[in-house]
């Protein structure tokens, strides 16, 4: 399927689900949306709702992310500063070690 087809498809989903799925809410609960003292459409009150449920379903992410980011944050910092402390402990035996692969390396195939 192309891109272009599945785009529209999941367009109309959307938009279907959206209108069933908010008229069955509108009528289900008896809402009606005022702004003021005006009564608004049943068409414009589910595209209000669906405006909230995409805010709700973003700061729901939003707050997700975060807690999840932190702990990877705290993860990666915690590994780090086990490599860190691995370093610290071990850099004499690296230093040593690459002084003597500097002066016993076979200077003719480095030149080639």
């Amino acid at each position: 399927m192309s891109f272009f087809k599945s785009l529209c498809l999941a367009i109309f989903a959307t938009i279907f689900l959206t209108y069933v799925l908010g008229t069955s809410f509108i009528e289900l609960l008896d809402v009606d949306v005022y702004v003021g003292e005006q009564l608004i459409e049943p068409l414009k009150a589910i595209s209000i709702s669906a405006l909230v449920v995409v805010i709700l379903v973003l700061v729901a992410l939003a707050i997700a992310m975060s807690v999840f980011g932190s702990l990877i944050f705290v993860a990666m910092l915690v590994l780090g500063g086990g490599a860190m402390l691995l370093v610290g402990v071990f850099w004499p035996i690296f230093l040593v070690a690459g002084v003597i692969w500097l002066v016993t390396r076979d200077k003719r195939a480095a030149q080639y």
